[in-house]
């Protein structure tokens, strides 16, 4: 198999694991994934495009789903997985700049996407700015805090587990 080929595989297969994964701790976490409160596990992999691009379609793909099978309505389920898309896209701009900085762009998409959909997608009864207070707060736990945690395992085992990929 060419060089290229196998580059595409790998992409792929990357791409397939991180939303598969993402789903799966988006649906097994539903309780705290979802509201006006919301600590979505899964949101910790947004630190992946620091490793490999293949995050970034990956993440896309995996809040998709794991927002269709987790119930959410329509909106949230295309807006929410734009606000993911747009925060692993800038990670992965920023891959080369510090950790710090590459957490931001998704702790930051959903925080200001994300309350708008609560609001007048699910209606519920909340001003925007504390909505956006409370995803942010969510986003800096999952996104911040676990994703760093994730960054720490990963960044010492990049070159056996992300193998470059195109």
């Amino acid at each position: 198999m060419k060089n290229s080929s196998k580059n595409k595989v790998l992409f792929m297969a990357q791409a397939a694991m991180i939303a598969a994964v993402y789903v799966v701790l988006t649906v097994m976490g539903a309780a705290l994934a979802f509201g006006e409160v919301q600590v979505r596990f899964a949101e910790a992999l947004t630190i992946l495009p620091v490793f490999t691009p293949a995050a970034v379609p990956g993440l896309f793909i995996g809040c998709l789903l794991g927002n269709i099978l987790g119930g959410a309505i329509v909106p949230d389920i295309i807006l929410g997985s734009i606000a993911t898309l747009i925060g692993a896209l800038l990670t992965w701009v920023l891959r080369n700049k510090s950790k710090y900085i590459a957490i931001l762009p998704p702790i930051l998409s959903n925080a200001l996407i994300v309350p708008f959909i609560l609001k007048y997608g699910y209606q519920l009864p909340f001003s925007i700015p504390f909505m956006m207070m409370t995803v942010g707060i969510g986003e800096i736990i999952s996104c911040g805090v676990l994703g760093l945690i994730l960054y720490a395992v990963l960044n010492k085992y990049k070159f056996v587990i992300f193998k470059t990929a195109v």
